[in-house]
């Protein structure tokens, strides 16, 4: 627990402390309330899983499906109206801002068909998808890779990749090992 809200505060300049992170901040009580919900859904009590899921959506803003794979240091920042789909998989050190959707693709059509299989994105360690953006389907986002707001992407997006627009499409013309952290892709001094 120490380790991930030191993550939230590296990342946030906002977070003042450690103990206004616990009780202020959405993301940290649904990724918290995930946890519980994902154990539940794990050990077949679906019907328990979805309760504590839909309960963390009523006080958080934050649906997360308790089927979904969340790594370490998950940080949903802001958080309301964030849609995390069931087979999503989320990686180490994520940042996830407000109105973004991790969702599947046609759901309502042949739904029996999809039962099962993949159908939301994967996103792998230190990703940052920036607010309002669509993340659909089952694909790939990339290590270090970074979605702009409001863009939907809808293709596996290579690792250190910065996507803008609709559809989103990669505008980082030479791929390098930057590691730092950017939230929105590019710093001041970019």
């Amino acid at each position: 627990m120490n380790d991930f809200l030191k993550s939230i505060i590296e990342r946030d300049p906002a977070a003042k402390s450690k103990l206004s992170i616990i009780l202020t901040y959405p993301g940290v009580k649904a990724v918290f309330l995930h946890r519980i919900a994902n154990f539940f859904s794990k050990a077949k009590f679906h019907l328990v899983a979805r309760i504590i899921s839909q309960f963390s959506r009523f006080i958080t803003g934050i649906e997360i499906h308790p089927n979904a794979r969340i790594g370490k240091n998950l940080f949903i920042d802001h958080g309301m109206g964030v849609v995390i789909g069931e087979t999503s998989h989320i990686g180490d050190n994520v940042t996830i801002y407000h109105a973004v959707t991790l969702g599947g693709i046609s759901p309502s059509i042949k739904s029996e068909e999809q039962r099962n299989i993949k159908r939301h994105p994967t996103l792998k360690d230190n990703v940052v998808i920036g607010s309002g953006a669509q993340v659909l389907g089952p694909i790939t986002v990339g290590e270090y890779a970074k979605v702009g707001a409001n863009a939907v992407v809808t293709h596996d997006v290579p690792s250190h990749a910065v996507m803008i627009g609709v559809p989103a499409k990669n505008i980082k013309s030479k791929p390098d090992e930057d590691k730092s952290f950017k939230p929105y892709g590019i710093s001041h001094e970019d």
